[in-house]
């Protein structure tokens, strides 16, 4: 289906199907799913990155396991909004993906979701090797919630 706006993702999404936010780091990629309401955003997995055929493998299962109709990339915009090579990244692994996929793909801003969910996860005493395992997916839901609470009131406001 290709890269879609908001609106043309709410407008593809079947009822009952569920997103996938994927948090699309250098060795790795995090991964949370929603419910099928579109409510609620869950850690899922981290995947250990490898060549694009192989992730590009997994996460086909991965949406056909869960039912996801859309699948949501993070795009870790600059603080000043312009896209630097790790957008630049994630714009060409969402066109890639896209381009082997029928899911709608959104680029979501995802400035600052790593930095929130690290404080958090300092603030209830994580230790720092746990950090390291659960930050990608926790920063995937984060903000695949964004995702979902902008879904939920578009054509509301």
């Amino acid at each position: 289906m290709g890269i879609v706006d908001l609106a043309g993702l709410k407008a593809a999404l079947a009822p009952g199907a569920r997103l996938i936010g994927l948090d699309l780091g250098e060795k790795t990629i995090g991964i949370a799913v929603s419910d099928t309401l579109h409510t609620i955003a869950t850690p899922r997995i981290t995947l250990k990155r490898g060549k694009f055929g192989a992730d590009a493998a997994v996460l086909e299962k991965l949406i056909a396991e869960e039912g996801a109709g859309g699948v949501v990339v993070g795009l870790p915009l600059n603080m000043d909004g312009t896209a630097g090579p790790a957008a630049q990244s994630a714009r060409a692994f969402a066109r890639n993906f896209a381009a082997r996929s029928t899911v709608p793909i959104l680029l979501w801003d995802e400035r600052l979701s790593t930095a929130a969910v690290t404080r958090t996860l300092i603030d209830a005493d994580t230790s720092r090797k746990r950090r390291g395992e659960v930050v990608d997916k926790m920063a995937a839901a984060y903000f695949l919630q964004g995702a979902l609470d902008a879904l939920r009131h578009l054509g509301s406001e």
